[in-house]
């Protein structure tokens, strides 16, 4: 069989091609220090390697969230660790005016005290993060939440609304506590209504509970303040009547400290027992806040009013036991917001764990051995040379040389 000369000659061109084709890969492969750089060097682990790698690429996107998130509940958890600690030292100066011995001034400087520790705990709660929006405001991060009004009643401006951070598949973590929920929404300590204690008060007794028990009824009563007055029956116990705007409900009726009053779906449960004349009036109240606490505190303090008297007592222990709801309720936000950090570090484990596992599948999948790699170009260049070079001597052969 006879071979012509550019059969020869296309034959050892795709020979030296081929070679030269089979360095330059094995050279991006070594450069690169992987062993799939296209689809072409492994169809197969190609599929594999897209995959894992887009895993990771969304692994990388939930820990952006997550420290996000982190960084945003961990600044709210710190500054309501912060008012915690704050309340606390303005509820010890509301139990120092229990003291008989304190003078008006001493009371005075108490309020100044506790003036001092609101304005202190509302700046906490107006706090501002490193970007300059409102921590404590919902999603409405540019209006500043809490002010209060010309009434000396706080107004909070922001909404309840959170801001979501999607931290796994399926799992979206809210990453701020509204101001609402935090401060302003605790329920009131008596239940559904607030207790105003008439100045003449002389028996030793407060009201332990005010709540509607029977809706429905409620509903059907005229809307308004009621005042219950108690009064001698002449046998040495008590009668009390209940009234609204003036008028009596009902007749006068015995008085039993141990069982509740009820009246128009209303239930009133008693500690003590109150005298002859003395008068309290109810407001309906479902939920009460901190702030408006502490300047109801701060307004006894300085009405010039002797909180010795039982009304003071009972006022004062009003006082405190709503403050102590609203301390609970901010307890209660600071616990969601570190449940969320504890929750957030778990699932940030979970993403760092998945994230070495694929990545040690990826490397079995694309790193490159590269021993195997070396000496493999190795050949391939030793068969390039020899192919050049044989390519090299047929081109200069010539016939007439032999002649």
């Amino acid at each position: 069989m006879r071979i012509s000369t550019a059969q020869l000659y296309n034959q050892s061109i795709s020979s030296i091609n081929k070679h030269q084709s089979s360095s330059n890969a094995l050279m991006d492969q070594i450069s690169s220090g992987k062993r799939v750089n296209t689809a072409g060097d492994d169809p197969v682990a190609s599929i594999g390697i897209d995959n894992l790698s887009q895993q990771n690429t969304l692994i990388d996107q939930y820990l952006k969230n997550i420290d996000y998130a982190t960084n945003h509940l961990a600044l709210a958890e710190s500054q309501l660790g912060d008012a915690d600690t704050l309340t606390m030292s303005i509820r010890d100066n509301m139990l120092a005016a229990l003291n008989g011995s304190y003078s008006e001034s001493e009371r005075q400087s108490l309020a100044d005290e506790m003036q001092h520790g609101l304005d202190a705990l509302l700046a906490l709660a107006n706090y501002r993060d490193g970007d300059g929006h409102y921590l404590f405001s919902g999603t409405l991060t540019e209006q500043q939440p809490f002010a209060f009004d010309n009434s000396g009643n706080i107004v909070y401006s922001g909404n309840d609304d959170t801001r979501q951070a999607l931290v796994a598949a399926g799992v979206a973590i809210a990453t701020n506590l509204p101001g609402d929920t935090a401060f302003m929404a605790a329920p009131n300590a008596m239940g559904d209504f607030s207790v105003n204690y008439s100045a003449n008060q002389t028996g030793d007794f407060v009201v332990s509970a005010a709540e509607i028990s029977d809706s429905a009824a409620y509903a059907a009563a005229p809307v308004g303040d009621y005042t219950i007055s108690f009064t001698d029956d002449g046998a040495g116990g008590l009668n009390y009547q209940v009234s609204q705007g003036g008028a009596p409900l009902a007749a006068p009726a015995a008085f039993d400290p141990t069982n509740s009053i009820i009246f128009n779906g209303i239930s009133m449960s008693f500690d003590g027992e109150p005298a002859n004349g003395d008068s309290l009036t109810i407001t309906e109240q479902a939920n009460t806040n901190i702030f408006d606490t502490i300047q109801q505190a701060i307004n006894l303090f300085t009405s010039g009013n002797d909180l010795q008297t039982p009304a003071g007592q009972s006022e004062l222990a009003q006082l405190l036991n709503n403050f102590d709801s609203s301390v609970e309720q901010m307890r209660d936000a600071r616990s969601v917001a570190g449940n969320a950090l504890n929750s957030l570090d778990r699932i940030t484990d979970n993403h760092q764990n998945l994230k070495l596992a694929n990545s040690s599948a990826l490397s079995t999948l694309e790193d490159l051995d590269f021993a195997e790699a070396i000496s493999e170009f190795e050949k391939q260049q030793v068969a390039l040379n020899a192919s050049s070079q044989l390519f090299g001597r047929l081109s200069s052969f010539n016939l007439f040389d032999y002649i």
